[in-house]
């Protein structure tokens, strides 16, 4: 077993104690990345953070674990794009004003955000202009901000896309919020496709990550396959627009 899938099962036996069950996943934690008590006080303290709560446009994923962070946004009206699960639907932008008074907690879940959020392309995402900041979940995080996730990539295909198009580079600030069992003071090898975290939100702490690695640029063709860039609509997208399928 490698290191990292070593910490991965050592931080999912640690969640099992304070992640909050998926409907349909229960503690699946290789399937989602859970919600978790506390999430509320570590959505507090990033919403308290100067620069992401004057964010004109955020990119959040769609882990369990940021519900609570979608639902103050859009009682705040802050507008984000959010991937769906696993990308098989691309890309939802949810503008303000668009969820009634009273439906932020239903139009937060995935299923809500289906339906009152709509889909958008790789050139209406370009179109709103570059992302002031991005919000992740994760399995764990490091404190020197090495983030890993289900083991999936999403995220780092997520990156590779935005910052092919110009909409995120090396400044983007990029926040996790975790529970305190998942950020750790290991230290872990980055790989050239790792994306590093600038600031990680707990229950107890919000911790600014001095990072000391650049983080990658644009999308990494050549380590994917025709059928891997086939099932994910932004990245076939994104192919189609580069000239490559």
């Amino acid at each position: 077993m490698s290191q990292m899938s070593f910490m991965r099962q050592r931080i999912w036996d640690r969640l099992k104690d304070v992640a909050r069950p998926d409907t349909r996943l229960h503690l699946d934690f290789s399937e989602f990345i859970p919600d978790f008590e506390g999430a509320d006080r570590a959505t507090a303290r990033l919403l308290d953070h100067a620069p992401f709560r004057d964010s004109r446009l955020t990119f959040v994923t769609p882990d369990s674990s940021l519900t609570e962070l979608r639902v103050k946004m859009i009682e705040a009206g802050m507008p984000f794009i959010m991937s769906t699960y696993n990308m098989c639907r691309g890309f939802l932008y949810l503008a303000p004003g668009t969820v009634p008074e009273g439906a932020a907690r239903y139009a937060a879940w995935l299923d809500g955000m289906e339906h009152f959020a709509r889909p958008i392309s790789l050139a209406g995402i370009a179109d709103l202009g570059r992302f002031d900041f991005a919000v992740t979940g994760a399995s764990a995080v490091s404190t020197d901000g090495v983030r890993f996730g289900k083991g999936h990539t999403y995220f780092d295909h997520e990156w590779g896309i935005f910052t092919d198009l110009g909409l995120m580079d090396e400044t983007t600030p990029v926040a996790a919020i975790v529970h305190d069992v998942q950020l750790v003071a290991d230290k872990f090898y980055q790989s050239e496709t790792d994306i590093a975290i600038d600031l990680i939100a707990t229950p107890e702490r919000l911790t600014a990550v001095d990072r000391a690695t650049m983080r990658p640029r644009g999308v990494r063709w050549d380590l994917m396959t025709p059928a891997q860039i086939d099932t994910i609509p932004p990245l076939k997208e994104l192919a189609r627009m580069r000239g490559i399928a």
